[in-house]
């Protein structure tokens, strides 16, 4: 679940006197109910061609109908984003021939988009860096073809035809697999904040092409460039961009040239193939869409737009930062997920603890998270502790009530039964032991039992206070004061 949009803080990898250059092509499908032209469920995973209609097959004689609300969250996006969002903008017919496209052409947006110069920022072991949008433009996706399911033939699935996408592009602004990869996490984040897609990289609501190409260091011209697909996590794209751009070296090093190409990505061979010549823009024969009206956008409605924008990630980072005093690498992860941000923040309003509840969230929160899939929908439904009950819990061990070791049993109990952590430590009689006279009795037994130990001790094994500390706490259940088992012991060994 960390969602770290740092670039790292290694060495970038050494490409010798040669200089990558990448931009993305990011696919986010828009979290509407519906599809973008016709009124179709959007949603993913139901039997295949079950999903359709006249429409989005693209009968004869039927007309789109534009949905609003995926208009409203693209709009959204280019307002985060800092983009210009031009007066007008116009749907183009983008024509090319798929199975798994029956109306031949795909409605899109060309030389007219909805968004334009806009930014995403990201950190880089040489500091802040401003990856520049290109534009971001509304299209219909196309269905699936699914191969190799029946030998010798390929099925078509249209349930995915005519589901709303946000198509963002960068300029080639990156200069590294892990800048790419840093950016991506940025992008997403931000998309989630918006609540405007799921970004779910394994079901492809969210996913990339890479265009990627290399030149000498210091020169400005761009060269020819490659397109790589088929890319379904932040791993994938960081080892195929990686593999592309010393593919390319090794080329154009021996002499070679590289093909403007579309490659496919190979995770388990970790390698990319070619699958077909790259196409240009004029290939797609764009004209505009007749049966769409342009899209006219108000300055007053982007502004209300604006008004409505939540805190966006690398705001709330910094302040995670600056209001709670957690370190950089907490902020980055609580601050990953809208949702997450705000458990933790519910959290500290119940008990003012932030870096103990913190160290909670991101270890034994996010592990349950993690094992129960949970964070597989945009918003966690059922966190597997209340924020309210771990605030609590955090508030025993700060007052000495438990231990930090029975915390942990009694956090698993929390998370079986549902019950309050105050309610659990005094049913299973789990409170700390404080009294000296129990302690030093537990102490003095533990030390009696082990006279050879004491004796290797006493011969300069100082280490062996662990073990001793550790005889101990088994002593008494887990529940002695650990600081007064040490400072009572540590007082009986050092009497002669």
């Amino acid at each position: 679940m960390n969602q770290d949009t740092r670039a790292g803080q290694d060495a970038p990898p050494d490409y010798g006197d040669w200089e990558p250059v990448i931009g993305l092509e990011v696919h986010a499908q828009l979290l509407t109910e519906s599809k973008l032209f016709c009124g179709c469920s959007a949603s993913f995973g139901a039997a295949p061609n079950s999903h359709t209609c006249p429409v989005c097959m693209g009968f004869p004689g039927v007309l789109p109908v534009l949905n609003e609300r995926a208009l409203e969250l693209s709009l959204r996006t280019s307002v985060a984003t800092g983009c210009r969002i031009p007066p007008v903008a116009r749907w183009a017919r983008k024509n090319y021939f798929y199975p798994d496209l029956p109306k031949g052409f795909q409605v899109s947006m060309f030389d007219e988009p909805l968004a334009v110069e806009g930014f995403v920022e990201i950190d880089t072991p040489e500091g802040l860096k401003s990856v520049r949008l290109t534009r971001i433009h509304m299209e219909e996706d196309a269905g699936k073809s699914i191969h190799d399911a029946h030998e010798a033939h390929s099925l078509v699935d249209l349930n995915r035809t005519g589901v709303p996408l946000m198509e963002i592009v960068s300029e080639p602004d990156m200069s590294s697999a892990a800048e790419a990869v840093a950016y991506l996490r940025a992008l997403r984040s931000i998309l989630l904040y918006l609540e405007v897609c799921d970004g779910n990289m394994d079901e492809g609501s969210f996913r990339c092409d890479a265009n990627v190409s290399v030149r000498r260091l210091g020169a400005t011209e761009l060269t020819t460039r490659t397109e790589t697909k088929n890319m379904n996590s932040f791993r994938s794209v960081e080892r195929a961009i990686d593999f592309e751009i010393r593919r390319q070296i090794e080329l154009v090093g021996d002499g070679g040239r590289v093909t403007q190409e579309t490659r496919s990505w190979d995770a388990d061979r970790g390698r990319s193939t070619p699958m077909r010549s790259k196409e240009h823009a004029h290939d797609y024969r764009y004209f505009p869409e007749p049966d769409l009206l342009p899209l006219e956008t108000s300055q007053e409605r982007v502004e209300a737009l604006r008004a409505e924008l939540p805190e966006l990630p690398r705001a709330r980072r910094a302040r995670f930062v600056s209001q709670y005093g957690l370190p950089e690498y907490d902020a980055e992860v609580l601050t990953a997920r809208r949702d997450l941000g705000d458990y933790f923040e519910a959290a500290v309003a119940v008990h003012d603890s932030a870096k103990s509840i913190s160290n909670w969230v991101m270890g034994d929160v996010l592990r349950l998270v993690r094992e129960g899939r949970l964070d597989g929908a945009l918003v966690i439904q059922k966190w597997p502790v209340s924020a309210d009950h771990l605030a609590q819990l955090v508030q025993l061990i700060d007052d000495s009530t438990i231990s930090g070791k029975i915390a942990k049993t009694v956090f698993d109990e929390m998370h079986q039964s549902g019950d309050a952590p105050g309610d659990i430590v005094e049913r299973k009689g789990l409170r700390q032991v404080t009294d000296q006279s129990a302690i030093t009795a537990a102490v003095d037994s533990v030390l009696e039992q082990q006279p050879d130990k004491v004796a290797e001790y006493h011969g300069g094994k100082d280490k062996l206070i662990g073990f001793f500390v550790g005889q101990v706490m088994k002593a008494t259940g887990g529940k002695a004061n650990p600081k007064a088992v040490n400072e009572i012991l540590r007082a009986r060994l050092a009497k002669p």
